[in-house]
């Protein structure tokens, strides 16, 4: 297609058929791959980068360069909106009601990977220091894997400022992102206190772009600030539509408030959710198949490498798990004879809720593959072996996390969830009372 005359219009032209075809299998073996991975693998983003690394540049080159830049601009966009939603969903009653345990675990989970792979890098590999860089349990799980996550994100903000190193002051640079996430991670709970009203689709849009402006422009992660967008959203009350045709008494009217106030998940299920996940959020793990050397990956030192790094990630994950009976030692609530007898046999160890705990924060490959794509191609620091090692031991820890935590649920899921200690809890009773108003 050409623009004509002086660029005022694009011309319209029928795509080839060979294009149309092209893209038509592209997004089928995305579904099916997707599927076939997760029957197999519980892991369906496998299969996915599977198919970026054969239609992309890595093997096949398939799809023209145009349409890889096209998709690895949707994908990451869908990744926006992932991590937006995650912070729309988070429930933050239950996440106050764990926050020392669940910091307790995340900085575990964040700082045991850094310290293994720091010794291993650095004293095993030989490379230089920087490139070594609703049940209760389930709210502690999700709440140390955002604390997690959110670690993460400044992480990707830090080291995409490493480029900039040799012209600045190296404290200025790692600090200026981490001062500004910080700053946004106080004031956000802050305007959401004082400013939140009316909202509606239009006002979660705005704040999902605002937020995103803001990080941008202050050095933070616009992945940070999409997840801080969304927890925003989520403590906004929903504008009320309620119609009053007829006389009624007053608890009719509160009854047709409850049922015509939306929430702003309602909006984002009905409006967003569905473009997400069938079109922006399959753009993204193919997007980073398109920029895996997968040639590279199968030579025998870089394979007995990453195999080595996949282990220590794994271990530096399970330790999370040890909060758990620490924790109970610690409160002492080991229950008494009494409450043995009435437990089931499966239920008496608390080193089921451990290692679900344990295998749950074994690392997910989004976010990591993000990280070492940034610090591969923005920064001097990362080498093109270790990164490879490093994509090795993500992709395999991709598909231990599942696997794991799937056969854990299968046999001990009922044990976990009638746990008096870390299964089922109650909502805050303050919390109960204020969504019953």
């Amino acid at each position: 297609m050409s623009a004509q005359g002086n660029g005022a219009f694009l011309e319209y032209h029928e795509s080839d058929i060979v294009s149309i075809l092209t893209l038509i299998s592209f997004f089928f073996f995305l579904a099916v791959s997707a599927w076939v991975a997760d029957k197999v693998l519980r892991a369906g983003l496998i299969g996915q980068i599977i198919v970026g690394l054969i239609y992309g540049v890595p093997i096949g080159n398939i799809l023209a360069l145009k349409w890889q830049e096209t998709l690895l601009a949707l994908g990451y966009i869908g990744l926006i909106i992932i991590i937006f939603e995650g912070g729309l969903t988070i429930r933050l009653d239950l996440l106050w009601q764990n926050l020392f345990l669940s910091t307790s675990a995340a900085l575990l989970g964040v700082l045991t990977p850094i310290a293994l792979t720091f010794a291993l890098f650095y004293a095993g590999f030989g490379y230089a220091p920087l490139k070594a860089f609703i049940t209760r349990v389930g709210t502690v799980l999700i709440s140390a894997a955002i604390l997690d996550d959110v670690c993460d994100l400044v992480l990707v903000s830090v080291i995409s400022q490493l480029r900039d190193i040799e012209n600045a002051n190296l404290g200025w640079v790692i600090g200026r992102p981490i001062l500004a996430s910080g700053l946004m991670a106080i004031l956000t709970p802050l305007a959401a206190k004082f400013f939140g009203h009316v909202a509606n689709m239009v006002l979660m849009v705005l704040v999902l772009c605002a937020f995103l402006a803001i990080a941008a422009y202050a050095r933070a992660s616009v992945l940070f600030g999409a997840f801080l967008a969304g927890t925003v959203v989520s403590s906004l009350p929903s504008k009320q539509h309620v119609h009053f045709d007829e006389p009624s008494d007053t608890t009719d009217h509160d009854d047709v408030a409850k049922q015509e106030r939306p929430t702003f998940g309602d909006i984002f299920d009905r409006y967003i959710q569905d473009a997400q996940r069938f079109i922006l959020q399959p753009c993204f793990f193919p997007s980073i198949g398109f920029s895996i050397p997968f040639i590279e990956l199968w030579t025998g030192e870089v394979i007995w490498k990453g195999i080595a790094f996949t282990i220590l990630m794994v271990l530096g994950k399970l330790v999370v798990g040890l909060v758990i009976p620490l924790w109970d030692l610690v409160a002492n609530k080991k229950p008494d004879p009494s409450e043995k007898a009435l437990l089931t046999p499966s239920a008496k160890p608390n080193w089921v809720p451990a290692a679900f705990l344990g295998t749950a924060m074994v690392a997910r490959g989004e976010i990591g593959l993000l990280i070492i794509q940034i610090g591969l191609n923005e920064t001097p620091y990362l080498s093109r072996k270790a990164f490879v090692i490093a994509v090795w031991a993500i992709v395999l820890n991709t598909v231990i996390g599942p696997v794991s935590v799937g056969t854990l649920l299968n046999r001990f899921g009922s044990a976990v969830a009638g746990d008096r200690r870390w299964g089922i809890q109650a909502m805050n009773p303050r919390r109960q009372s204020q969504q019953e108003a």
